[in-house]
């Protein structure tokens, strides 16, 4: 069983969508018992990164999601899900995140001439090492991104994809059993799907 946390931050059903899809079993939750019951689980979200905090801490679930990481068990954030994962986001000073990766989230900068939020389909550059959870991709796949603030992650060793949108910025990082991703794979069409079938497999691997 996959767990999606549901924390009112949407974008939960396209992901459940997409889990059946595969033939996985995935249970929407924001019940931190339910959770640790889990093989896998995926964070999901979109909005603000200090509303999306203060829900995680509303319904107890800042601490299960890092006690569930540091199980070993498989863990995917998707988007807002990403910057979750990080200390601290220029969107929301102050406000401290789950602190699971070092690092920190930092608006676009306004005077590149391009729009913000970076809404769209772009390519992704994989590193030499590539994860697991992106297996059997080619190089330079395309995947749908919709975000205004982006990665800074501080440990280059769990950066896992690249993109550019004017800069080069972390589109993705996987470390041990603790992966996220900025774009959506779950509107990301096949090779979304091939993301999260590799994702799925890591979970089965779990039980």
């Amino acid at each position: 069983m996959i767990a999606v946390i549901d924390y009112d931050a949407g974008n939960i059903r396209n992901v459940e969508k997409a889990l059946q899809f595969l033939g996985c079993e995935p249970c929407v939750t924001r019940d931190p018992e339910k959770l640790q019951q889990a093989q896998a689980a995926i964070l999901p979200g979109v909005g603000a990164f200090g509303d999306a905090m203060e829900s995680l801490n509303r319904f107890h679930l800042t601490q299960a999601i890092r006690d569930f990481v540091r199980s070993g068990r498989p863990f995917l954030g998707i988007c807002l899900g990403l910057q979750l994962l990080f200390a601290e986001s220029e969107e929301s000073p102050g406000v401290e995140g789950l602190s699971l990766l070092p690092g920190r989230v930092v608006r676009f900068p306004g005077d590149m001439g391009l729009k913000i939020p970076h809404i769209g389909w772009n390519s992704l550059a994989f590193p030499e090492n590539r994860s697991p959870l992106f297996a059997g991709l080619p190089e330079e796949a395309y995947v749908y991104f919709v975000h205004s603030y982006y990665l800074q992650c501080e440990d280059p060793q769990a950066v896992a994809a690249v993109a550019e949108y004017g800069i080069p910025f972390h589109a993705a990082v996987a470390k041990g059993n603790l992966f996220a991703t900025q774009f959506h794979p779950e509107k990301s069409g096949e090779t979304g799907l091939s993301i999260l079938r590799n994702f799925a497999a890591m979970a089965s691997r779990n039980d």
